[in-house]
């Protein structure tokens, strides 16, 4: 069985390609989520990417991904993510880039930790020379990875640490 990856993008990112070229870069969304989903293929991985403005629908995210049994859906998770003659598995890692909830979510790095999955942040700006409130991670310490400052290159670097590097555990 494949192993899976989620990829989580939080407030704002939906805005990626087209918010503040000067400091994001040119590259949407969809754009990052096909290059991930190639990069996945080629990796011998799955993906499964998904954006949300909404922390709470973020937090349902990775309790559903994550612990399918103890929360079997959620709003941000498709159904073809399970087939009709098998319950839907947990994903292997998470990279997630929680946009301004980095800073501010409690929740967010609460459910990181209550599911039990290796996670890499990402940030597309250099975070560290930005504002000074841009500085603290709530997620930081927790993660695998922190990676930031490398464009949406960051996100090609995540997956491939991911796939080939981390732990992954076996799915039964």
């Amino acid at each position: 069985m494949s192993r899976s990856i989620l990829i989580i993008n939080g407030p704002n990112l939906n805005l990626l390609g087209t918010r503040e070229p000067h400091i994001y870069g040119s590259t949407t969304l969809a754009e990052v989520e096909k290059a991930a989903h190639e990069q996945a293929k080629a990796l011998g991985v799955s993906v499964l990417a998904i954006q949300s403005n909404h922390e709470g629908e973020l937090v349902d995210a990775i309790h559903a991904a994550c612990r399918p049994d103890l929360f079997p859906s959620a709003k941000l998770i498709p159904d073809s993510t399970a087939s009709s003659s098998s319950p839907r598995r947990p994903v292997d890692a998470v990279i997630i880039n929680a946009g301004a909830f980095t800073h501010t979510s409690v929740a967010i790095r609460d459910a990181l930790n209550g599911v039990d999955v290796p996670f890499i942040e990402v940030h597309v700006s250099n975070v560290h020379a930005r504002e000074e409130f841009r500085h603290k991670s709530f997620l930081a310490d927790k993660a695998v990875a922190v990676i930031c400052g490398l464009g949406t290159y960051g996100y090609t670097a995540a997956l491939e640490y991911a796939a080939k590097h981390l732990k992954l555990r076996e799915k039964r």
